[in-house]
């Protein structure tokens, strides 16, 4: 499949990454050389230098013969033109664009992405996908990872073990065992920076961080297992009212349950702004590092702290505060992945990568077949794909024992008739079930034959 990728920042350079490893023809366009000539000298891609709304930049990018354009440049209205600009002149069928003003996204307005209107098809919001990631780190605050799989059902848990976490030296065979109505799987383990699939002899030390796989009604229960308690985030505290910091509000606003929020924003235009959409909100106008405003927003009595600003070390710096000064628990926003190794150190409880999760949201569409979702894990080190099995997939009609699946995969859980069940080696896997693997970002390509998947929607 050819797919151009207008825009080699963060996530265009990422999604390029994880296209080209699937052997599809990918070509790059930025108006940087820099950005360009890094990503043809790191990975298996095409450049083309130049503004990729531009009809003559997208030509020499290959347009006329182009399966896909993702527009994910720094401006949406560039991403928008490149899309108009694809569909007019050369026919390109799919088109996928990143918008960051919320008010191109306001239905008040009408449809806009109509193929007589603005012709993209899929419209990637990275403030709504990060504020949606950030209220599920609020809603499992013992985990520093969290995403839904199979319609709600089941949850991957991304968990630092402890010191006192009671399973540890243990070998993973003989958790099952020992708890053998558990509806959970360790399907990824993370030790000295390394992340990789756990075999059955494997045990977890402490300072692991292992990815779990878990029934929803048995998430208590597991984190219980793994030394983790779940407590109700009823007061918190959120630092950067933009649109990320104002959804999350907005969000916590509408839920039935009574939740105390506060919002804390540097710029009065932005804090007048928040306060006029938030109706049970206090916002309070000043700088999230100053330890009097943050001694007034209550933060030694709050249950979490959230930090979105779009700084990055004013996030780790207010996070460490709000710690120090008493809360239980933060979360922060943080663009650079070389950042996150501090989180430990700083005491840091979760953290939300925009860039993972705008990259997982942009795979989730580009996948076809019956694959139903995609979420990235780490710096792209692996992912989870949630699928439907074909009839004319391989792995239909077997038992897992009898698959012979990349040695960095592991099925963390399967929907059969609606029933979620944790998988075993004798399990059947029938046309019809929906399961979700864990694979090593290497091993992708061999998950999706085996799933009968791929990158193609015609």
């Amino acid at each position: 499949m050819k797919v151009i990728i207008c825009g080699a920042g963060q996530v265009g350079w990422q999604i390029a990454r994880h296209l080209s490893g699937e052997q599809n023809d990918v070509t790059v366009v930025d108006n940087n050389p820099e950005l360009v000539r890094r990503a043809t000298d790191t990975l298996d891609v095409q450049g083309v230098t130049g503004f990729a709304s531009h009809p003559d930049v997208l030509e020499r990018a290959g347009a006329r013969d182009a399966d896909m354009v993702i527009a994910a440049t720094y401006s949406d209205e560039v991403n928008m033109v490149t899309c108009q600009v694809a569909h007019s002149v050369f026919a390109v069928q799919r088109k996928i664009a990143r918008l960051r003003a919320q008010t191109y996204l306001d239905p008040a307005y009408g449809d806009l992405y109509r193929k007589d209107h603005l012709p993209i098809d899929v419209v990637i919001s990275p403030e709504r996908e990060v504020a949606e990631a950030a209220l599920q780190r609020l809603a499992a605050p013992a985990a520093f990872d969290t995403e839904s799989f199979l319609d709600g059902r089941a949850q991957l848990l991304g968990i630092t073990i402890a010191d006192d976490c009671p399973v540890i030296n243990t070998p993973l065979r003989q958790l099952t065992d020992l708890f053998s109505t558990l509806r959970a799987i360790v399907v990824g383990i993370r030790r000295e920076g390394r992340l990789f699939v756990p075999s059955a002899g494997d045990q977890i030390f402490a300072g692991d961080e292992c990815y779990l796989f878990t029934h929803t009604e048995d998430l208590n229960r597991t984190l219980e297992i793994f030394g983790k308690t779940q407590s109700k985030q009823e007061r918190i505290v959120i630092i950067g009212g933009g649109n990320v910091g104002l959804g999350v509000a907005l969000a916590l606003e509408s839920r039935s349950e009574r939740v105390r929020v506060k919002v804390v924003e540097k710029d009065r235009t932005a804090a007048e702004r928040a306060a006029d959409a938030l109706d049970r909100t206090i916002v309070l106008h000043g700088d999230g590092l100053d330890t009097a405003l943050l001694d007034e927003a209550g933060i030694m009595n709050a249950d979490a702290v959230l930090v979105v600003t779009d700084d990055d070390k004013t996030n780790l710096l207010a996070a460490v505060r709000a710690k120090e000064m008493g809360c239980a628990m933060a979360i922060c926003l943080v663009n650079d992945p070389t950042l996150v190794p501090l989180m430990g150190p700083l005491d840091i409880d979760a953290y939300i990568n925009p860039r993972a999760t705008t990259v997982s949201s942009i795979l989730r569409h580009i996948r076809h077949g019956r694959v139903r979702n995609v979420y990235s894990i780490g710096d792209a080190e692996a992912e989870v794909i949630e699928a439907q099995v074909l009839s004319t997939s391989p792995i239909a009609g077997q038992k897992i024992k009898d698959i012979d699946f990349p040695e960095g995969t592991l099925i963390g859980g399967m929907m059969k008739e609606g029933k979620v069940i944790r998988p075993t080696a004798e399990t059947r896997i029938e046309e019809g079930d929906v399961i979700a693997i864990f694979a090593m970002t290497a091993d992708v390509p061999e998950v999706e034959r085996l799933l009968q998947v791929s990158i193609d929607f015609f």
